[in-house]
């Protein structure tokens, strides 16, 4: 063989092995950088800058993904967009995400951004506003404020400054219970009706738990008002069989909603401390020896029996008087923990939990987050981080 023949060879050789180094290197930096899209796309939303994917995949090499999942909640689109859709179903009856952002949704925003404890949507003297200049203030009577935020596309995780109900609005601290007394809350759930609308879908929302799943009739029945039949139709094994279960344990914990309304004449929640709505005494006649409902104290007779399970916090008395202190009883529960770190997840994952490995990471997820002091925007990272091979 010629020398000529041997250098070209030998040239081949080398070029062909740089090659393949290239190409693992590309495989590998491929496999992070692809990572670290898929945490952004889903965290955030939209594709991250050249610089952003490049800390990311950085950090990602490095074994630091949950840093990589941080920057990606540092984009403002996780708030304006992710958060926005994450949170606005639970805000009307229907379930939808196409509703105007309104003070339910930017209360949930500002408090995952701020990484308030979760634990207390249900309860705190909390409401975030926008500070931006040329939108309507804020009022109990119309959506405007946050409308207008919206529509003119302001920036949400820089705008929204947490403020009270009680400093806001004219609710007293001890009335006010995170975003069920939002306005928008009660617009959906307090309207007309009964006021149990409010007790289902906080339990669907936030315990995810519909009354079908709860529904239990060995708890005793003295708690349910009057406007329940207990001979519906004349058969009263309908009551028993369909109405008792749910009643009997949902009358004696909407009981804490008694004093409030949404009065559609003024457009607005209403609370008259010590005085019973008259909703709450409406067709009266279906069963007059029921129970005359006399004030907003509540009993939680799901702490024993079959719905024990939902995990009801022991240090808790499991009865109280009012709204604040039922969305205490109901965000301490291992259910409501278990609720929204499911709901992350399927929001980040684009599933649900479907096998043992995905279920074991939702109960450590769920460690986490109680021990994180209840920092949701954690769960968001963490799940992503989980996904992010998929």
């Amino acid at each position: 063989m010629s020398v000529a023949n041997l250098k070209k060879i030998r040239f081949s050789v080398r070029a062909g092995a740089l090659l393949i180094a290239i190409g693992m290197n590309v495989a590998t930096t491929a496999g992070e950088r692809e990572q670290a899209k898929t945490l952004h796309d889903r965290l955030a939303g939209v594709p991250p800058t050249a610089t952003v994917l490049n800390d990311m995949a950085a950090d990602i090499a490095a074994g630091n993904a949950l840093n990589a999942a941080f920057t990606a909640i540092d984009n403002p689109n996780f708030y304006n967009v992710t958060l926005k859709n994450f949170a606005a179903p639970w805000t009307n009856r229907d379930q939808s995400v196409f509703v105007p952002l309104n003070d339910y949704t930017a209360t949930v925003i500002g408090m995952v951004r701020d990484d308030e404890p979760f634990n207390t949507v249900l309860s705190a003297d909390i409401l975030y506003v926008g500070t931006s200049a040329g939108v309507p203030a804020y009022s109990m009577t119309d959506n405007a404020h946050y409308e207008a935020l919206e529509n003119q596309n302001i920036d949400l995780s820089s705008v929204l400054q947490r403020r009270t109900q009680s400093q806001i609005t004219d609710l007293p601290a001890n009335a006010t219970a995170g975003v069920m007394t939002t306005r928008a809350a009660a617009q959906a759930f307090f309207i007309d009706g009964t006021n149990r609308a409010m007790f289902r879908f906080t339990l669907m929302n936030h315990m995810c738990n519909d009354l079908e799943q709860v529904k239990d009739s060995t708890r005793p029945p003295d708690r349910i008002r009057q406007d329940v039949s207990r001979s519906p139709g004349g058969d009263s094994r309908i009551f028993l069989n369909r109405c008792l279960g749910c009643h009997s344990g949902m009358d004696p914990l909407a009981q804490a909603f008694a004093y409030y309304d949404f009065d559609e004449t003024v457009d607005r929640v209403v609370y008259r401390e010590g005085v019973v709505d008259p909703k709450y005494g409406i067709n009266s006649t279906n069963f007059e020896r029921g129970f005359i409902t006399p004030d907003d104290s509540w009993s939680n007779y799901w702490r024993e029996g079959q719905n024990a399970i939902l995990g009801w916090d022991a240090s808790l008395p499991g009865s109280g008087n009012g709204a604040k202190s039922l969305g205490e009883e109901m965000a301490n529960s291992d259910a409501f923990a278990q609720c929204q770190v499911t709901k992350v997840f399927r929001n980040v994952c684009f599933r649900a939990p479907a096998d043992t490995q995905d279920r074991n990471q939702i109960d450590l997820m769920v460690n986490s987050f109680k021990n994180s002091n209840y920092s949701l925007k954690q769960v968001f990272a963490e799940s992503a981080v989980y996904c992010m091979g998929d």
